[in-house]
């Protein structure tokens, strides 16, 4: 489930018994912005936020870690894989076109094509795409 700071603010402050006045009066704001924050509208003030956590009775550390989710983040191995076959396709091309060309060196050709053979060769590491 993804919390937002707002629902994390207003779970801390129910959880202290204390109503968006209340809070807002300890915090010297209106009760108007604590809704706000609550409701995602804006959020506060990057230096009251050590404040607010004091006022809630939690560091900042638990105030801040809003951000949970029950489904696996995206694995990047999938992207760098698909990079890998990407480049290694770009230098066997620019080896061609530079031949075409007229203006591919040994060394140059040979440097494009190890890079390539090397991406290649990371791309088949990776045995689940």
């Amino acid at each position: 489930m993804k919390k937002t700071l707002g629902t994390r603010i207003a779970e801390l402050r129910k959880e202290k018994g204390m109503t968006q006045l209340e809070l807002a009066q300890q915090m010297g704001v209106t009760d108007k912005a604590v809704s706000k924050w609550e409701r995602d509208l804006s959020c506060p003030d990057i230096n009251t936020i050590p404040r607010l956590a004091e006022t809630l009775g939690v560091s900042m550390d638990d105030l801040m870690q809003i951000y949970t989710s029950d489904k696996p983040e995206p694995e990047i191995h999938i992207h760098l894989s698909t990079i890998a076959r990407a480049v290694a396709l770009a230098m066997g091309v620019a080896v061609v076109v530079l031949l075409l060309l007229g203006e591919l060196t040994v060394l140059n050709g040979m440097g494009m094509l190890g890079i390539g053979v090397a991406c290649s060769a990371l791309a088949q590491f990776d045995k689940r795409n």
